[in-house]
């Protein structure tokens, strides 16, 4: 067997057990896999700060309106990687699908060992990721300031389409 089909059969497994949800990892608390992710945020945050003094510190810190649409748009990102099905193929190798969730959302649970568990925790919890999320919208403004500004406009509208879309199926609700 070739090493791409074995990884097509592992790709096939994590699906077919992602469906039946039969890998969910239960209570266990994965300390071990939570050393290893705040270690790997601090070495991304160390790398992501040499980056940043490497190019230079930014001239200006950023403004109200900067601080405005990275909070709207960390939202966003955060709750589309952690809960949008269209993401699932993504969390699918840390999580397994329980129900369906909100709108366009999926419950999925943590799998079991010490490291996936962890990983799974927070690749599917949209409070976990808004700190790693947020940190790298920190960075980009930083280092790609303009580009930054325009990804995090594009969020910030998509996050106030989602709310004016509630708040239209309440009004629809109430005439009914």
């Amino acid at each position: 067997m070739s090493q791409l089909d074995d990884v097509k059969a592992r790709m096939a497994a994590v699906h077919a057990s992602y469906e039946r949800g039969d890998d969910a990892a239960g209570d266990d608390r994965p300390l071990r896999g939570y050393v290893a992710l705040l270690g790997a945020y601090a070495g991304l945050t160390a790398a992501a700060a040499a980056v940043v003094r490497r190019k230079g510190l930014p001239g200006e810190r950023p403004g109200v309106l900067d601080i405005a649409l990275l909070a709207a748009s960390t939202f966003r990102v955060s709750r589309t990687l952690a809960k949008d099905a269209v993401a699932s193929p993504l969390r699918a190798p840390f999580a397994t699908y329980q129900g369906p969730g909100g709108p366009g959302e999926v419950m999925e649970a943590p799998r079991p060992g010490p490291f996936r568990h962890a990983a799974g925790e927070l690749v599917t919890c949209p409070f976990c990721l808004t700190q790693w999320v947020a940190t790298a919208g920190v960075v980009g403004y930083a280092v790609f300031p303009r580009a930054t500004r325009w990804v995090t406009a594009g969020m910030t509208a998509v996050a106030a389409a989602d709310a004016l879309h509630y708040g239209y199926a309440k009004l629809q609700q109430s005439a009914e």
